[in-house]
């Protein structure tokens, strides 16, 4: 039986050669082919992002937290309690309103209501007591001037009875006004003096009202509790945010989408897309977006040059698309994935002498 050849040292050197050649140009051969599909690939995706309309509750007046009435998660409607605030500074400014208000209405009410019964029959016996003594001095110095004529009395004597007179007849007058003030009442003045006094205070009552109205916090939408950043206990300032409130009904999604796409994502335009945090395994969420808004970003950070000699730049909008169907289970922050045909958006020759430039 004949021996096996062997191959030659030069041959085995030969055959590596030969498949290490093959090798690399299978490679450059599959690299060609993947470069091509990816020329020929005309799908683009953009990611965008949920956003759902969000509202922070903040206190208007200091104090500390009594009570949180909700949790996160608690759906809540327009009206409900969400925090009670315990202010003493706003109790104590209650009562002195209140306070000042059973003064100003009692000044009030004896404005309206005059002097009482009493005090008019006091002030008519004080006007007809005067009224007598006055009566009383004119016949004494009648006597006396006539004495005084018959020459049997002293002038002095009707000097010093004639003012005596007088002047009683002056008190006589004065208890009379007295007495008609009694029975006339308060001045219309004075009763609308007392009257802006009651409504002055009334306004401080409103004031602190107001105030303890907003120690106590109420939803001011309809939504769901999405973040409660304060404990009972705390003492909070004005104006610190103590939870965040948001509304499931008000969904949007925002792509950033350069210039050369836009024309795919014109106002009022429609496009599906896939929502990866509710899909499952072989079942992806898809939904349909409506364009309702488009804005050009303020960075300049996000243009970018694709033609300096023509002074051409592809700059990046902020594109806001609302869905068709509202899903309670969307939350701020999910993807959103859109998958457009570029070609569609390349048939304008100067947005695709920009694509080329890219």
């Amino acid at each position: 039986m004949s021996a096996t050849k062997k191959p030659s040292p030069t041959m085995l050197r030969n055959i590596i050669i030969t498949v290490v050649v093959l090798c690399v140009m299978g490679a450059i051969v599959y690299g060609l082919s993947k470069s091509t599909q990816s020329e020929d690939n005309t799908t683009l995706t953009f990611q965008g992002q949920m956003e759902v309309q969000s509202t922070s509750i903040g206190a208007k007046v200091p104090g500390r937290i009594a009570k949180i009435l909700v949790t996160e998660g608690d759906t809540v409607q327009v009206g409900q309690p969400l925090i009670e605030m315990d202010s003493p500074e706003i109790t104590a400014k209650m009562n002195q309103a209140l306070a000042g208000r059973d003064m100003a209405q009692s000044q009030l009410d004896k404005a309206n209501n005059g002097a009482r019964p009493q005090e008019i029959g006091q002030a008519k016996a004080a006007w007809q007591a005067n009224q007598a003594a006055a009566d009383l001095a004119k016949s004494t110095y009648d006597r006396v001037n006539r004495l005084y004529q018959e020459g049997l009395m002293a002038r002095q004597k009707r000097d010093e009875a004639y003012t005596q007179y007088l002047a009683n007849q002056d008190k006589a007058e004065a208890a009379r006004l007295q007495y008609e003030v009694a029975v006339e009442g308060a001045r219309q003045e004075d009763i609308a003096a007392a009257q802006a006094q009651v409504a002055q205070v009334d306004a401080k009552i409103a004031e602190a009202q107001v105030a303890q109205d907003e120690a106590n916090l109420k939803s001011p939408i309809s939504g769901v509790v999405d973040d409660v950043i304060v404990n009972p206990g705390e003492v909070i300032g004005q104006g610190v945010p103590l939870m965040t409130l948001v509304n499931p009904n008000d969904q949007w999604v925002t792509l950033n989408v350069t210039e050369n796409y836009l024309n795919q994502f014109s106002i009022g335009k429609t496009f599906t897309a896939e929502i990866p945090a509710l899909s499952t395994p072989g079942a992806p969420y898809t939904t349909q977006f409506k364009v309702y808004n488009t804005a050009a970003l303020s960075d300049f950070a996000t243009w970018r040059a694709t033609n300096s000699e023509d002074d051409f730049d592809v700059r990046t909008f902020e594109v806001k698309a609302r869905p068709s169907a509202v899903n309670p289970k969307i939350r701020s922050g999910m993807s959103v994935l859109v998958n457009i045909d570029t070609s569609a958006s390349l048939q304008d020759p100067d947005l695709q002498t920009a694509h080329a430039a890219q």
